[in-house]
């Protein structure tokens, strides 16, 4: 038997594959039916700082700095009484939870304001969370915002929240700073004890008949994998932090790049909707026949092989593999 364990955050997990904030673990059920299909955790779907905070005038405002490109950008924030559930069901959803799996389970805020964080935060380490993920979903959308003001937001969300619990806390990215190198880095000096790589956030699109704003929803693909583990593989050894990696899984192989640019874990969801939660048996199954047909024992034997800092060629990842590709496609 292949040796799966991995650790996140300082959590002992059995397998490196995690279900990532999705709402299919609104279900206890499913939760269940996650670990008993050999998730090494569970990410919890986020609860939403509209849902905890009913503040509509500043909510206002932050909806119309950071969606007025579109009129339509609106439809993307849903009323306050479209939400699923409410702060007490989730939190009796986390008690629920650790009464029924052994697994880690890792709670998710996703919101804007470092005011909509603290309190919740809080509740959801005295009910049992074993780990915190916050999704700081913001798109500085006004021309006039300078970047460090945006790095800042993130920073003193983060600074904040780690000085309200004492459960590991990790931080959903998105890709676009202009330093992300730099930016991982200032996070962790922050307090995040992990990142995760990368947020999807979900662009529009338009319906060119009604003249409309789209909000539907599309599945990560596998090919979308290729700018985190780019980063992954970056970042890997220069942080004292743990590594996830989501967008794109959806098989073991997407699972293995992963982890052989440095994850400690990878997050799928997408898959699970396309094949079902028992999907995740087939990845890990597929993940074992792998290491036992390379002959690795372990995760860690094999963890970070390919990362920038342990290829022989670390320029594989800068500029100069972009010429010898460009080069490549002329022949």
């Amino acid at each position: 038997m292949m040796d799966l364990r991995t650790q996140y955050m300082g959590l002992d997990l059995q397998s490196p594959i995690v279900v990532s904030a999705c709402p299919l673990s609104e279900e206890i059920g499913n939760i269940v039916q996650m670990e008993d299909a050999g998730a090494g955790a569970v990410v919890l779907f986020s609860l939403f700082e509209e849902q905890i905070r009913r503040e509509q005038d500043r909510l206002s405002a932050i909806q119309m700095a950071t969606t007025n490109v579109f009129a339509e950008g609106l439809d993307y924030f849903p009323a306050s009484d479209e939400y699923a559930v409410g702060v007490e069901e989730y939190l009796e959803l986390i008690r629920v939870a650790k009464e029924r799996v052994d697994i880690p389970i890792i709670a998710s805020l996703n919101g804007i304001s470092s005011e909509g964080w603290i309190d919740y935060a809080q509740q959801m380490e005295q009910a049992g969370a074993d780990g915190l993920e916050i999704n700081v979903f913001y798109i500085a959308a006004d021309i006039h915002q300078e970047g460090r003001l945006v790095e800042e937001r993130y920073l003193e969300i983060v600074e904040s929240v780690r000085s309200t619990v004492k459960i590991p806390v990790a931080v959903k990215l998105n890709p676009y700073f202009s330093a992300m190198g730099n930016m991982a880095r200032e996070l962790v000096l922050a307090g995040a004890n992990g990142l995760v790589l990368f947020n999807r956030f979900y662009q529009p699109d338009f319906d060119i008949n009604s003249l409309r704003v789209l909000n539907n929803l599309q599945y990560s693909v596998a090919n979308e994998i290729r700018l985190p583990l780019l980063w992954i593989s970056v970042l890997y050894g220069r942080l004292n932090a743990s590594l996830a990696a989501t967008t794109g899984v959806q098989s073991a192989t997407e699972v293995i790049k992963y982890l052989l640019a440095g994850a400690d874990v990878t997050m799928t969801a997408s898959a699970l909707y396309k094949h079902g939660i028992p999907h995740l048996r087939t990845m890990t199954s597929d993940l074992q026949s792998w290491m036992r047909d390379m002959q690795f024992k372990s995760v860690e034997a094999f963890k970070g092989a390919l990362s920038q800092q342990n290829v022989s060629d670390p320029a594989a990842f800068e500029r100069a593999n972009y010429i010898r590709i460009l080069e490549g496609a002329k022949r």
